[in-house]
């Protein structure tokens, strides 16, 4: 059996495989249109018609307004494109993470820091 037709679930993991990719392709190439300063700023301007331009679904678009970043990996987004996303924000990788382990921030910063110890 070919390793190719074989995935193993892994709890609480998104597989982004090719039907992913299609779902997010609108929602991963607005998030790369983020490399352009002008985009970003017509981003901040007017969010709705932004959104709107590059035909986000509902769903992606709910998760743009709440600044959820696994709300947008389940509406398929990919972590590199929703990178130039959070950024618009001040997202770190740190509040990513924190949204990823339903922690405060700074309770996920503590987890690091003990981490390392």
């Amino acid at each position: 059996m070919s390793t190719h037709t074989i995935q193993e679930a892994i709890p609480g993991t998104v597989i982004f495989d090719g039907r992913m990719a299609m779902r997010g392709y609108a929602l991963n190439k607005m998030c790369y249109s983020f490399n352009s300063a002008d985009a970003r700023e017509a981003f901040r301007r007017d969010e709705e018609g932004y959104m709107e331009s590059f035909g986000l679904d509902e769903a992606q678009k709910a998760a743009i307004r709440a600044r959820n970043v696994l709300q947008l990996i389940d509406a398929g987004g990919n972590i590199y494109y929703l990178a130039k996303f959070a950024g618009i924000f001040g997202l770190s990788v740190q509040d990513v993470g924190a949204q990823q382990t339903g922690m405060s921030v700074e309770d996920f910063k503590d987890f690091l820091r003990r981490q390392g110890e």
